[in-house]
């Protein structure tokens, strides 16, 4: 069975520093790496029908401009390395979307920046790192 390692990136220079260590342990173990991008979306919104469906469409954008911008120029430069590659974007809440992936993948390692791109939710409700922590059925590693 080949290890699997999950990294959260949100084009932060800490997330590429995350991608890195994951880069190295990845050699080291013959690992596949699975870049993930997590758009931010609650699905606890009351609108209308047709809300819903110019919802739908924002949401569609905003995957493919986040594989064009972030995603995919990750992906190219890792292109030269010897490991195993994919990518994912997602929409949700980050730690759960995250643990949702790792799952799915049958990861053995989930490897986050300390601190990404930051906002007044994260000083309410917490940071993604600590949700990872306490949720995680598998190791996170957090890079500062």
């Amino acid at each position: 069975m080949t290890d699997t390692i999950i990294i959260g990136i949100d084009g932060s220079d800490i997330s590429r520093r995350a991608v890195q260590y994951a880069l190295t342990q990845a050699k080291m173990t013959n690992a596949k790496l699975v870049l993930a991008y997590i758009i931010e979306w609650s699905p606890y919104s009351f609108q209308t029908a047709e809300e819903n469906e110019e919802r739908h469409m924002r949401r569609e954008e905003e995957i493919q401009t986040a594989q064009e911008r972030i995603l995919n120029p990750m992906l190219k430069s890792l292109e030269s390395e010897s490991v195993a590659l994919e990518g994912v974007v997602r929409h949700g809440q980050v730690a759960d979307a995250l643990l949702y992936i790792a799952k799915k993948q049958n990861a053995n390692l989930i490897v986050v920046g300390r601190i990404g791109q930051k906002n007044i939710k994260t000083a309410i409700f917490g940071s993604v790192v600590s949700k990872l922590i306490q949720l995680s059925h598998i190791p996170v590693t957090i890079v500062p």
